[in-house]
């Protein structure tokens, strides 16, 4: 399946859920904020959130600073 994962195509696996594919990329679930077709999406969801043909997702790293 074809999604946008920050503005370029990637394939990932059908019914891959948002925690499943960041453990993928290792990217840590608690750095990252997600947003799937322009809506944020829960953190407390991200395991039962399944993506789809086509979404557009937005992974920020968060990193602290000062």
């Amino acid at each position: 399946m074809n999604i946008k994962f920050n503005g370029e195509s990637r394939q990932v696996r059908d019914y891959i859920t948002i925690a499943e594919l960041l453990e993928e990329l290792t990217l840590d679930p608690r750095r990252v904020a997600v947003e799937v077709n322009l809506e944020l999406a829960p953190r407390d969801r991200h395991g039962e959130t399944t993506l789809n043909e086509g979404d557009q997702l937005e992974v920020v790293t968060l990193v602290g600073g000062g």
